[in-house]
């Protein structure tokens, strides 16, 4: 059976998940249309601002068009922000104070954030994991201050969490600790389910802009959104006490920005399909996808386990033969600042490190697995499978 065999052999199993992705499309779409018309967005909120940014109001009006989109109180949106560990970076060290505890429920930090986190404990923050069967222990202490949630699998092979399991445990934290703050890092994570973690009890949250947000088209930046107390605390913290979300200009204008998130829901949409199709065709070459190509997913991530670097390394060639920009590059693994091992990034995209164009980045490490995600459209998702599965015959 030859490559294209194989993908439409898949498709014919995928119907109805495809399906089930679209469906949710529709209302996010539905959800994101009606925040632009409740806020009035008009062509005067893209120009360009200059100087202090003072009455800035497409910068203003974006934050509240993410907001309500986020189903957050508030948001604050800026191409400041360099990427989603500087927006969670922001947001922890905005709301907490030496001698506060960072209680992870979802493991040790990824490899950059516990760079940033050590300088929280150089300030007496301190960052401890537990797991959810003695979370009302460790709730206890009352120098428990903020309780985090990584949404994402990250580097790992657990899977992502489901917006109704992190209201469930939400309702737990609360129910016995009302003045913690709930954090999540809900990078990877928006628009693939109906709704947000703010929904569901979440405090606050953070993520990119040139992740699933952003629809393929914000150029860089990052967001932090939630109850609108700790919104304002991070705002204070991003720019100059004092001065806050008043300041801060684009010279580039926000037009992207709008744009992207228009076309979030669809985006992210094509993003969960592509996903399922290389868990779906990977899997009958023996591999072992995760998640599975039927399962119910919470973020764009598809891992996929190799059994030796060779095939490793071949398969994030060949996702770099498929991209549409530097497709002659060969990707090798190199030492990326911030990361214990060598990675091997495989990322031809029109915007550098956009996690929603098509790329795939792997540790160089045991067990050898591939995080592959995105792809704008589902047709360049195709064609880059149907790369893979020839570069891997």
């Amino acid at each position: 059976m030859n490559a294209e065999q194989r993908i439409r052999q898949a498709e014919q199993g995928l119907q109805e998940v495809f399906a089930a992705a679209e469906q949710v499309e529709y209302a996010l779409q539905e959800r994101v249309l009606r925040a632009f018309a409740e806020n009035r967005v008009s062509a005067r909120h893209f120009a360009p601002t200059e100087g202090y940014g003072y009455d800035d109001i497409g910068r203003d009006c974006l934050d509240k068009v993410f907001a309500a989109a986020l189903e957050a109180e508030d948001a604050l949106v800026r191409p400041q922000i360099a990427n989603g560990t500087h927006a969670i970076y922001l947001a922890l060290a905005a709301v907490l104070r030496p001698g506060d505890k960072i209680l992870s429920l979802t493991g040790p930090p990824y490899d950059t954030l516990e760079t940033a986190l050590n300088q929280l404990e150089l300030n007496g923050i301190t960052f401890s994991s537990c797991d959810f069967d003695v979370l009302s222990e460790e709730l206890a202490d009352p120098a428990v201050r903020m309780v985090y949630v990584q949404r994402s699998r990250g580097y790992t092979q657990r899977r992502a969490l489901s917006v109704e399991e992190l209201r469930a445990c939400f309702v737990k934290v609360k129910a016995q600790r009302s003045d913690i703050c709930i954090f999540v890092d809900n990078c990877y994570g928006e628009f693939t389910e109906l709704h947000e973690p703010c929904a569901v009890g979440a405090d606050l949250m953070a993520g990119s802009l040139i992740k699933n947000p952003g629809g393929g088209l914000a150029p860089t930046g990052g967001y932090v959104a939630g109850k609108a107390q700790y919104v304002e605390m991070v705002a204070q913290h991003q720019t100059v006490p004092g001065c806050g979300r008043e300041i801060g200009s684009y010279a580039a204008g926000y037009r992207l920005y709008f744009q992207g998130l228009f076309m979030a829901p669809h985006t992210v949409c094509q993003c969960l399909k592509t996903a399922m199709l290389f868990a779906a065709v990977f899997a009958d070459m023996g591999l072992k996808p995760s998640p599975g190509a039927l399962e119910k997913r919470a973020d764009i991530i598809q891992s996929l386990s190799f059994d030796t670097k060779e095939q490793l390394v071949a398969f994030c060639a060949a996702i770099q033969a498929a991209a549409p920009v530097d497709s002659f590059v060969v990707p090798e693994p190199w030492e990326m600042p911030g990361y214990a091992d060598p990675v091997i990034m495989a990322a031809g995209a029109f915007v550098q490190g956009a996690t929603t164009e098509l790329s795939c980045d792997a540790p160089i490490r045991a067990p050898y697995t591939a995080f592959f995600q995105g792809s704008l459209t589902y047709a360049h998702g195709r064609l880059a499978a149907k790369k893979a599965l020839e570069a891997l015959k």
